[in-house]
């Protein structure tokens, strides 16, 4: 007896909105694995879970499981450093390693090394501000000016000079 062809798989529809995160997981989570995280918590939460200031200064590239049974004695985490940090992240990969463990409540990582890998930091906010003018000091000025209360007035020239600087468009 010949086996039936199969159907094209049809795409399965949500029939609601999503998210962005929602909509890419299916494309990020193969590229997660093959670079050995199981999934996107150490790169979404890296701040957090890093010390000051290896939070900011380096990025997670891989995580290495060793030959063998699998999360025996943890994987080693591969960063992507900053510039000028490196010898100090070679001497503290031992306390990056338990601060990341104690994040995920398990021995996760069992050290930290350094990825050859360059260093991407993530992208700088914008300066969305225009310069306060000296008619608009003035303007929130003359209209703070009768409120009785001090950290009431301060307050509200924070908000005006904040409104006034902020780009419009």
């Amino acid at each position: 007896m010949a086996a039936k062809p199969k159907a094209e798989a049809v795409p399965k529809r949500l029939n609601r909105t999503v998210d962005i995160a929602e909509a890419l997981k299916g494309a990020l989570d193969p590229a997660m694995r093959k670079r050995g995280f199981a999934s996107r918590d150490i790169l979404t939460h890296w701040a957090a879970m890093a010390p000051k200031p290896y939070d900011s200064v380096t990025v997670p590239d891989r995580l290495v499981w060793p030959r063998g049974e699998r999360g025996s004695d943890g994987a080693t985490l591969y960063l992507r450093c900053a510039p000028g940090h490196a010898l100090a992240l070679s001497h503290e990969g031992q306390r990056i390693a338990q601060s990341i463990n104690r994040y995920f409540g398990y021995l996760l990582v069992a050290n930290c090394r350094i990825s050859a890998e360059p260093f991407s930091p993530h992208s700088a906010p914008k300066d969305d501000t225009v310069p306060l003018t000296e008619p608009a000091r003035h303007a929130i000025g003359s209209a703070v000016e009768k409120v009785e209360d001090d950290g009431l007035r301060d307050a509200l020239r924070q908000l005006g000079q904040a409104l006034y600087t902020r780009k419009k468009g």
